[in-house]
């Protein structure tokens, strides 16, 4: 893949011309002769007239009408797969366009918003409808690449203001990078014994404190100082088994959630002595549910949302969960999947900028969201496709400051962007060397965003495309996409062992790094933890280097 894209992706107009030639009736002449040589080839092949055929021939034999039979036979197989092509063609085509919506007109136009912020009209919301514009969505290319990392990268996340952003990698360590200046200001070991997940900056911290979970179920703090080091990690809570997720409170320096794949939810507040609290053990019935994902609702933080191991998105009120009560405010999921006898799960959801809208992306399956303010059991409002979702544990996420579009990456290497409201794709980018694109992180503030996935680099994306996207072979991949994951679900029984062999050859060359490696100058790193009463040192550990995948 070219690291940056072409400046003209859409044809000038003086190239439609071109297609007009294929109106022009092309001669016949070639064909003519080439009957009239046929037609001489077979007079010199048939014996003349009155001659008898050769009786050393095999044309008495019967074996003249078997192969005309076994032409007509293989004639009619060829008729019949084409037409079994064309009825799979047709409904493709049917699943394609089916639930979408007619794309609205463009909200944003350049030139009369410029004017407009010239003489002070409409000033204070110019960055909020530049960055929610579709045009500039349409524009987005590759900008670099920022390379520290050994490993495959599976966390990004910018501080609120935007200046930097944080990555995390199976090589344990977390990379704080001044982005704009494509530079590393700070790299520190993690502290984790198995891959890095999650790394984030907490809230009005002045970006000195940094939450982190792993594969190893640590949830640890590290503390940054001003001088650009790491002064300690410390581990605050302990999951028995991974921990995927890290959920912020939007206003809270010392207060977020951690879920894992025991099926714990963590409350952790850093301002008490012993910071982790369990707030609920997630249950359908008597059987635990692993989590793969939590995030809390920006509008109502006492409410957070989580999902992992099973179809269905669960929504916690704090204030409302027991000892003797699960808690469950609301369930949703979509009405297919509810009696589906597919193992189906989330690999990830999100809240809207406004609580409103609710994001889940499911395992092999689409994306869907749902109006958050609905009643328990409330079917999908949108549903977005042409993705897959198999090989890791995908992310998904709002794109915009008033969420207007939805942004997923995919097993074939491509990032999609899809307008909310239609559902139809708007944007479709090559986004991964390594063949899969997992984190998606939207700048707050700025037209923009960073990915990464298999390769050990994050990439840089901004609207700088001379001409919007022509979507060259989007429909071809979305296609490819939804064969392949058809073809899937048949071979379900088989799926988790080709993974898993998939995973192990791709990752050989990604071994564990020498402990030694994480201690550099300035840099500190401590076992003192603050760990929860259910935990164990015995689960610190965990497998090494496995890359993320759905369970």
């Amino acid at each position: 893949m070219a690291d940056t894209h072409s400046k003209s992706s859409v044809p000038n107009a003086k190239v439609f011309v071109f297609p007009f030639i294929d109106l022009i009736p092309a001669s016949n002449a070639g064909e003519e002769a080439q009957d009239r040589s046929m037609h001489e080839a077979e007079q010199t092949e048939s014996p003349p007239a009155g001659e008898e055929e050769d009786t050393d021939s095999m044309d008495g034999s019967g074996l003249c009408s078997l192969t005309e039979e076994g032409e007509g036979g293989g004639r009619r197989e060829r008729e019949v797969e084409e037409e079994e092509e064309e009825e799979d063609e047709q409904a493709m085509e049917a699943w394609l366009g089916a639930e979408l919506q007619e794309l609205d007109g463009p909200k944003w136009r350049a030139v009369p918003s410029l004017r407009a912020r010239e003489i002070g009209r409409n000033s204070a919301h110019f960055v909020q409808r530049v960055c929610g514009s579709r045009g500039l969505v349409q524009r987005l290319e590759l900008q670099g690449r920022l390379e520290r990392h050994t490993g495959c990268v599976n966390t990004l996340h910018f501080n609120p203001s935007g200046t930097r952003l944080a990555s995390g990698s199976d090589d344990l360590r977390v990379v704080i990078w001044d982005w704009a200046r494509r530079r590393a200001e700070l790299e520190f070991d993690s502290g984790h014994k198995s891959n890095v997940f999650q790394a984030k900056f907490l809230p009005h911290s002045g970006d000195s404190t940094v939450a982190m979970c792993a594969r190893d179920g640590q949830i640890r703090i590290a503390e940054l100082s001003a001088t650009q080091r790491c002064k300690n990690t410390k581990r605050v809570a302990q999951h028995k088994g991974a921990a995927h997720k890290l959920a912020l409170e939007p206003d809270s320096p010392c207060t977020f959630l951690s879920a894992g794949e025991d099926a714990v939810v963590y409350g952790i507040d850093l301002r008490l002595d012993r910071p982790a609290t369990k707030l609920v053990v997630v249950k359908e019935g008597d059987k635990k549910v692993g989590l793969y994902t939590i995030f809390v609702n920006p509008a109502n933080t006492h409410q957070f949302a989580v999902g992992g191991r099973d179809q269905y998105v669960r929504i916690y009120d704090q204030r409302k969960i027991s000892e003797n009560d699960n808690g469950v405010l609301k369930k949703f999921c979509p009405s297919h999947l509810v009696s589906s006898e597919s193992k189906t799960n989330i690999t990830c959801l999100v809240y809207s900028h406004d609580g409103s809208e609710l994001l889940a992306s499911y395992n092999d399956e689409d994306i869907y969201m749902f109006d958050s303010s609905h009643s328990d059991g409330a079917d999908y409002h949108r549903r977005y496709k042409g993705h897959r979702n198999n090989a890791t544990v995908k992310g998904v996420n709002f794109y915009g400051p008033c969420s207007e579009f939805v942004v997923s990456g995919s097993d074939c290497g491509h990032i999609y962007l899809w307008d909310k409201h239609s559902a139809r794709v708007v944007q479709f980018m090559e986004g991964d060397r390594g063949g899969v694109v997992n984190c998606l992180e939207p700048h707050p503030h700025l037209p923009g965003m960073a990915t990464s996935g298999l390769d050990h680099d994050v990439k840089l994306w901004a609207p700088t495309a001379e001409n919007p996207t022509s979507l060259k072979g989007l429909k071809e991949v979305m296609k490819k996409n939804k064969r392949e994951r058809d073809e899937d679900s048949i071979h379900h029984g088989d799926q988790y062992d080709t993974q898993l062999l998939w995973f192990l050859m791709r990752h050989m060359r990604n071994r564990r790094p020498l402990r030694s490696r994480r201690v550099e100058a300035g840099e500190a790193d401590t076992d003192e933890s603050w760990s929860s009463p259910e935990s164990s040192d015995e689960e610190d550990g965990g497998p090494d280097h496995i890359q993320c995948m759905s369970s």
